[in-house]
């Protein structure tokens, strides 16, 4: 477990960023009328903003190169 941890941290802290910041989003700007798909609940925000998060770390993360 704790290799796997060290292989894929910056996708982890990518999660919870992004996880942080979609319940941040919908608790600030939110949908008011509540027929807005992400915003409109904190838990659809959340797991967007996370899956987002995941995606945009996951970016910066360095492949090692197969030498033969």
């Amino acid at each position: 477990m704790k290799s796997w941890l060290q292989k894929n941290y910056l996708s982890v802290i990518g999660i919870f960023v992004g996880a942080i910041t979609g319940y941040f989003y919908w608790k600030e700007v939110g949908c008011a009328s509540g027929t807005c798909m992400i915003s409109s609940k904190p838990l659809n925000s959340t797991l967007y903003f996370a899956v987002l998060g995941f995606l945009v770390f996951s970016m910066f993360k360095k492949e090692k190169a197969d030498v033969k």
